[in-house]
């Protein structure tokens, strides 16, 4: 399996990304230029965290037309594993990937900690290997999801919550929501599961120097989903 991790002008953390699936996975990476547009040499993408085109206009909304998101889009409707993690997060929305949208955070203020979250559905492909819990570090300013009363329904009827903010003992508190997000929503997925958007960053404890190394199984259960045939192109 190859991921391929796209870099906007303005990301920083793509080779965040790209290092911890080369060293916590069995998998292959390579980078992606966001004028690219061929994806037929990768089997997964990554939309990594940072701050595309200077989060000008809106968080993702320039980067949505970069020319490699139309074949990213492609991809995805095609069955191809796609993650979008922070700013990523906000460009899948952006480009109607995934529902809803990223408000400015409740405080009004840009959030830099830990985040414990909880597995809401641990039978995604994104979260099959997933403990119960997970912590992955929060960064940003645009944080807060929101969506509309009928489309929350249907991601809570779909199971299609992937991550919720929780306390470290897994309680699914508002005190341990950090930034607002409707129901605690940390991360969700579309309808077929492939594409993942989440707020905190798995890449920044996947390796036990950074914290427990959780983080490491969002990844790897991707990889576990694609070698049994479960995603895909």
């Amino acid at each position: 399996m190859r991921f391929g991790v796209v870099t906007f002008p303005g990301s920083n953390c793509d080779r965040d990304a790209y290092y911890v699936i080369d060293h916590t996975t069995d998998a292959d990476v390579q980078f992606l230029w966001h004028k690219d547009t061929d994806l037929s040499g990768v089997d997964a993408v990554v939309l990594p965290g940072g701050f595309s085109y200077g989060d000008s206009l809106r968080c993702g909304a320039i980067a949505r037309f970069s020319p490699i998101m139309e074949e990213v889009v492609r991809f995805a409707n095609a069955g191809g594993p796609v993650i979008g993690i922070c700013n990523g997060f906000q460009v899948l929305t952006e480009s109607g990937l995934l529902p809803g949208a990223m408000l400015r955070n409740q405080g009004l203020t840009f959030i830099c900690e830990d985040a414990h979250l909880n597995v809401a559905n641990g039978h995604l492909p994104w979260t099959a290997l997933c403990p119960e819990t997970i912590v992955a570090p929060i960064a940003h300013h645009d944080g807060c999801y929101f969506a509309d009363a009928e489309t929350l329904a249907r991601l809570e009827g779909e199971g299609r919550v992937a991550f919720r903010y929780c306390d470290r003992d897994g309680e699914v508190t508002e005190a341990a929501n950090p930034n607002g997000s409707l129901n605690n929503i940390a991360g969700i997925t579309n309808a077929r599961g492939n594409v993942l958007g989440m707020m905190p960053h798995p890449e920044r404890n996947a390796e036990a120097e950074l914290g427990d190394g959780s983080g490491a199984w969002v990844f790897r259960s991707i990889v576990r989903a694609f070698v049994q045939g479960e995603v895909g192109r």
